[in-house]
């Protein structure tokens, strides 16, 4: 029966006695998985944030009539060209309107839809900015705001003014910031827009929108939902957008195909209006795992390195202890329980250290105009990250330990001594 108070004592002995290479050990270790938690830390952080920038932005699946050609033109419906090749040249669009038929049933459909974490309406509207003799052609787009806040994080790129102050004003608008800084404007000033018709209108600026995309910010503002209806003349229910939110994005497609079907819109879901963010997403993601996997990999040769030369070392040692009665399992768990003891000592540690760079990274100055709120770089404090750092160190110390042991378990005492 195995005697663990006596091995481990061994074993606290050997590590105590050796300071220098238990100290080097334990430090290869710390600084392997140091380095992961920081790097895996910052890089899932920096790529969360790049996500976000698109993500919160863009709809789960967004609903609108498309103007399009009709896919069938009047020559197909004759059945004596039915077996012709039929040649139409400078097809025009059909004449369809912007505004969704039944927008208001369809909102109240997705939104009693479990699946659906939110829908909301929206009216886009071809408008001028007039700032005195010049008028700047943008987009004035209707919104419900609070429910935009809700699911699209829409505060996060309000650097002026506040979601409550254009809900509470009736004639308020977020301008986007390119055009405020064009026409020198702030909150709280009177900015006038006119409809494609003619038609003036002033309204308060109650706050500036920086999405952090320069072709947005230059052109499009937000204002209630009822307000741009009544600039355009329209009733309570022309709507010409509605962008619905999943708890599951990845029902987004399946789920676009439903809806097209269903009421006759044109439905994009997000993987297809953001392709090219996809794949770039995914060799982001593939880059960070890839060099954390290399740098734990890294770090398991160097423990594995400095046991095996901590044990050779430990030759006599073994000798002495083989001949006083030990067994080679006995010597075996000595070896191995010292470095099970260096991993866990030096895998908590490197977990502290990386806590720590990943706190001062955290505290760094980060300002980028895209994401107006972030002040500091990001960093992902995921849990998961810490728990594969500390198995990685036992695993990597268990196999590191377990080699060379094995070797010391099959030594001739006797060739030791006599130094053979």
């Amino acid at each position: 029966m195995t005697n663990w108070k006596v091995i481990l004592n061994i074993a606290k002995t050997h590590l105590l006695t050796k300071m220098k290479s238990t100290a080097t050990a334990a430090l290869g270790v710390t600084f392997g998985i140091g380095a992961y938690i920081t790097l895996v830390s910052f890089m899932t952080g920096l790529n969360d944030m790049l996500d976000s920038l698109i993500l919160n932005q863009t709809p789960h699946i967004h609903l609108y009539n498309e103007i399009k050609p009709t896919e069938r033109q009047p020559v197909s419906l004759y059945d004596e060209f039915k077996n012709s090749v039929n040649i139409v040249h400078s097809v025009k669009p059909k004449e369809s309107p912007k505004k969704i038929h039944n927008a208001l049933p369809i909102l109240n459909y997705l939104k009693q839809d479990k699946k659906v974490k939110g829908a909301t309406p929206q009216l886009r509207a071809q408008i001028f900015y007039l700032s005195g003799s010049i008028e700047l052609g943008g987009n004035l787009v209707g919104v419900d705001i609070m429910e935009e806040t809700r699911l699209s994080n829409m505060r996060d790129y309000i650097v002026g003014g506040s979601p409550e102050a254009l809900k509470n004003t009736e004639n308020g608008i977020l301008l986007g910031s390119g055009l405020a800084q064009k026409m020198s404007l702030g909150v709280g000033d009177r900015v006038q827009i006119s409809t494609v018709k003619g038609a003036v209108f002033p309204l308060k600026i109650v706050g500036i929108y920086q999405s952090g995309i320069a072709d947005i910010d230059n052109v499009q503002s937000y204002a209630n939902l009822k307000t741009v209806q009544r600039i355009l003349g329209e009733a309570r229910n022309y709507i010409t957008d509605i962008n619905v939110k999943l708890l599951d994005i990845g029902e987004a497609p399946a789920m676009a195909r439903k809806l097209a079907g269903q009421f006759e819109v044109t439905a994009t879901d997000i993987n297809e209006a953001n392709a090219q963010f996809e794949t770039g997403s995914n060799i982001r993601n593939l880059i960070t795992y890839a060099v954390s996997i290399t740098l734990l990999i890294v770090a398991g040769f160097g423990i594995y390195n400095i046991l095996n030369m901590l044990i050779y070392e430990k030759m006599k040692d073994i000798a002495i202890l083989k001949a006083t009665g030990f067994s080679g399992r006995d010597v075996q768990l000595i070896f191995m329980s010292q470095a099970m003891i260096i991993g866990a000592v030096g895998g908590l540690l490197g977990l502290f250290i990386g806590y720590v760079l990943s706190r001062i990274i955290d505290n760094v100055r980060f300002e980028t105009e895209a994401l107006p709120t972030i002040s500091t770089y990001p960093i992902d404090y995921n849990i998961g990250y810490y728990l594969i750092g500390i198995a990685f160190a036992l695993l990597s110390t268990f196999v590191a330990g377990w080699l060379p042991s094995n070797k010391a378990r099959r030594i001739d005492p006797v060739r030791i001594i006599r130094g053979t």
